[in-house]
C-alpha cells in the first residue's frame, strides 16, 4: 500500500509520495523491494494513488526481477478500499499485505507457516516495543489469537504493536464493495477479529515506520549502520 497522503511527513518531503522519500539517496520503497527480493517474492502489486507518477516512473514494470503491477485509485479509497481495488490483480486465495512506509525484517515464510498451522483468516506480524503510545497495541492470548486493540494514546508502556505486515485470505474481503472508501484497520481488523480467526505473531526483527519526521531522520543513519 503506497498511496497514502503522508501528511505528517510533508515538512521533510513535500513533493513526493511518502514511499518515495529519499533515504541516503535512494527511495524508501527500494529498501522494501530489496527486502521482498530476499524473501523470495517474485510479484508485487503496488496500490497507488496520491502522487503515483514518481512511483510508476521509477519502478515501471520490474525491479530486481520482481514483476510489478499497479492498482491505481483515482479518488481516495482508504487502506481497505485500496486493498479491494487491488484484488482483481491478485492471483491467489492468500496474499501478503504490507504498509508502504514501514520496514520490518521478519521471515515471511514463518508468517505463512503460522497462518497455515492456525488455520487463520488473517495473520499479523507484531513487534514488542517499550512505549506503544504512538501506535496503539494489539492484545493476544496464549495461542496468539487476537483478543483486542488499544487505540493510540490509550496504550501506555510496553506493548505489541501492529507491524504492518499481514497474510490474509481472499475470502475476508468477499463482502467488500469495489471502489468504496473504507479503513482496513477499522472495518476489517477491529471489526472482524471476534468473528474470524485473526492471529498475531511477535517478531524481534528490526522495525522502523517513517511516518513521522523524527523516525524518517532515524532511517538516514540506521539504514547505513545496518548495511542497507
Amino acid at each position: 500500500m503506497v498511496g497514502g497522503l503522508g501528511k505528517r511527513l510533508r515538512s521533510e518531503v513535500s513533493d513526493l509520495p511518502k514511499a518515495m522519500a529519499p533515504v541516503n539517496g535512494r527511495p524508501f520503497l527500494e529498501y522494501q523491494m530489496g527486502y521482498l527480493k530476499k524473501q523470495g517474492i517474485t510479484r508485487v502489486i503496488m496500490a497507488v494513488g496520491f502522487k503515483k507518477e514518481p512511483i510508476q516512473q521509477h519502478f515501471q514494470s520490474e525491479y530486481q526481477r520482481i514483476e510489478i503491477v499497479y492498482a491505481e485509485e483515482y479518488e481516495p479509497l482508504g487502506t481497505g478500499g485500496a486493498i479491494v481495488n487491488a484484488l482483481p490483480q491478485v492471483k491467489n486465495n492468500r496474499f501478503f499485505i504490507l504498509n508502504g512506509d514501514t520496514v520490518f525484517n521478519i521471515s515471511l515464510g514463518k508468517l505463512i507457516e503460522k497462518h497455515r498451522d492456525l488455520n487463520a483468516d488473517l495473520t499479523m506480524a507484531l513487534r514488542k516495543i517499550e512505549d506503544a503510545t504512538r501506535y496503539g497495541s494489539v492484545k493476544i492470548d496464549h495461542s496468539g489469537r487476537i483478543k483486542g486493540f488499544l487505540e493510540k494514546g490509550d496504550s501506555h508502556g510496553e506493548g505489541l504493536i501492529n507491524g504492518g505486515i499481514y497474510f490474509a485470505e481472499r475470502s475476508l474481503f468477499s463482502n467488500c464493495a469495489a471502489k468504496e472508501m473504507f479503513s482496513f484497520e477499522k472495518e476489517i481488523l477491529e471489526s472482524k477479529y471476534k468473528t474470524h480467526r485473526f492471529y498475531g505473531v511477535p517478531f524481534d526483527d528490526y522495525f522502523l515506520d517513517i511516518g513521522i519526521p523524527e523516525d524518517y531522520k532515524r532511517a538516514q543513519h540506521e539504514f547505513r549502520e545496518l548495511g542497507y
